[in-house]
């Protein structure tokens, strides 16, 4: 249902594609657009507030040529960075089922197939996590530790996410939505100091890449 705010906008209604820096070394995991935001916008983390929350993180990381995301046109452009999500389309009631995830992976895969110079995963909620240890678990079984890396706020694993390729860290931090920002359960520092690490793990990466 539309909220009264957007009655008057014709909604996105279809399956919502990530974005983002083609040469991204930090790929960003989310959980599906948001009904309101991605939906209506038709792109990722756009015109809700857990896009403010995650664009304005982006951008104080230097991440993101702008601290605001409010439609597809907006100018926005991320460094180094690329957002998608574990599902493509608005679920109902905001939580996707098993088999919704499922479908989508494929979408996932082909996603981390093309980012060739990936280097760090973070992952927006236990959602997201767990589809990126499902996309390691196919790529690579035996990369993946029993018992399976648990989620947490910080939590960090290493796999490998690309078929030939090294394990990379993928870092866990509380999804932006209202439920826990206006809870405080994620606090702006939590969340700059996770994409913080991601940026330190993928410059390191990088220079060790680059070694003799």
């Amino acid at each position: 249902m539309k909220r009264r705010a957007y009655r008057d906008e014709p909604y996105w209604g279809k399956p919502v594609p990530g974005f983002g820096d083609a040469r991204a070394r930090i790929l960003i995991v989310g959980l599906a657009p948001a009904a309101h935001g991605a939906n209506r916008t038709g792109r990722m983390f756009t015109g809700d507030r857990s896009g403010e929350w995650l664009v304005a993180a982006l951008h104080r990381a230097g991440l993101a040529s702008r601290a605001h995301a409010v439609s597809r046109d907006d100018g926005l452009r991320l460094r180094d960075a690329y957002i998608t999500a574990a599902c493509r389309c608005a679920p109902p009631g905001n939580r996707p089922t098993p088999a919704e995830i499922e479908n989508c992976a494929p979408y996932l895969d082909r996603e981390f197939d093309l980012l060739r110079g990936l280097e760090v995963v973070v992952a927006l909620g236990r959602v997201a996590w767990d589809a990126v240890v499902a996309r390691a678990r196919r790529v690579d079984p035996a990369s993946v530790p029993s018992p399976r890396p648990a989620f947490g706020h910080g939590a960090e694993a290493r796999l490998v996410v690309r078929s030939g390729a090294a394990p990379v860290p993928v870092l866990g931090v509380y999804h932006p939505s209202q439920q826990n920002t206006h809870t405080g359960r994620l606090t702006r520092p939590m969340l700059d100091g996770v994409l913080r690490r991601a940026v330190r793990r993928a410059d390191g990466r990088s220079l060790r890449a680059r070694s003799p």
